[in-house]
């Protein structure tokens, strides 16, 4: 492995930034390319199919700039494309899991919450997990229709959030959970609303471990950079603006921003 070359990132738009920055956190001195398939998004509606084909799209344009990892920072995507993508390329891919894990471990009222896409839930890591750490846990799925919508249009604290969170949260609350599982990367950019709407909920985010299982990755093959500053580069598929305002308010370090076409 190249140490020095970059580690590729995408996600179905911009949700993706709340794994990012914890990457960029543990890995400063490293180059990082960002994809925001906004244009695409929402992935939750698409089938396995198309998504496969779209990441294979996007996974073939971070190899021409010759990235030497690709995290998939993406619930959906991982859920559809990960097994695909590891058989077809070769390098190491870092995906997202389904933190059902700890909640099972955490929870004291055997009740915990999960909230994802529907294509999420359908995959087989979601339902393995499940079997595998949590049977002896009752396992509330929401699907968090519109959520992601809203994180891309920057309305995280809007009145249609707060409504949707509510919804979403309540029968959850109705039957005694204490843990709810984050499972889609949009949703940490609504923590502060969902912990006005139901403070009861003990919110479980899995980005941060993701992000370290990406830097042990790199260290176990001997591929963490050199250099002495690392650099973020930020592209999106939509529109240029919404990807700038964006990373104004939560990309935590500095950056440049483009346009692409895949």
């Amino acid at each position: 492995m190249d140490k020095n070359k970059a580690i590729g990132v995408f996600d179905s738009g911009l949700g993706g930034i709340s794994v990012l920055n914890h990457l960029t956190e543990l890995l400063p001195k490293e180059h990082f390319i960002y994809v925001a398939d906004s244009l695409w998004c929402p992935y939750g509606s698409k089938s396995y199919t198309e998504l496969r084909k779209r990441a294979d799209q996007i996974v073939n344009y971070l190899l021409s700039r010759g990235v030497k990892m690709i995290v998939v920072a993406c619930n959906t995507a991982t859920a559809a494309a990960i097994d695909y993508l590891r058989s077809r390329y070769d390098l190491p891919f870092v995906g997202m899991e389904p933190a059902i894990k700890p909640a099972a471990k955490l929870t004291r009222t055997n009740v915990v919450g999960v909230l994802a896409t529907p294509n999420t839930f359908d995959g087989h890591l979601f339902q393995e997990t499940r079997e595998k750490y949590a049977s002896y846990v009752d396992v509330l799925i929401q699907k968090g229709c519109g959520l992601v919508e809203l994180v891309e249009n920057n309305e995280t604290a809007s009145k249609r959030a707060f409504d949707l969170l509510k919804e979403y949260t309540r029968p959850m609350l109705h039957k005694n959970a204490d843990y709810l599982v984050l499972g889609c990367t949009h949703y940490p950019f609504l923590i502060q609303t969902i912990e006005k709407v139901a403070p009861e909920l003990k919110i479980i985010d899995p980005a941060l471990p993701v992000a370290k299982r990406a830097k042990q990755l790199l260290a176990e093959q001997n591929g963490l950079s050199n250099k002495q500053q690392g650099k973020l580069q930020l592209y999106t598929t939509g529109e240029l603006q919404k990807l700038q305002n964006f990373a104004a308010t939560f990309v935590q370090t500095d950056y440049e921003t483009d346009s692409i076409s895949i």
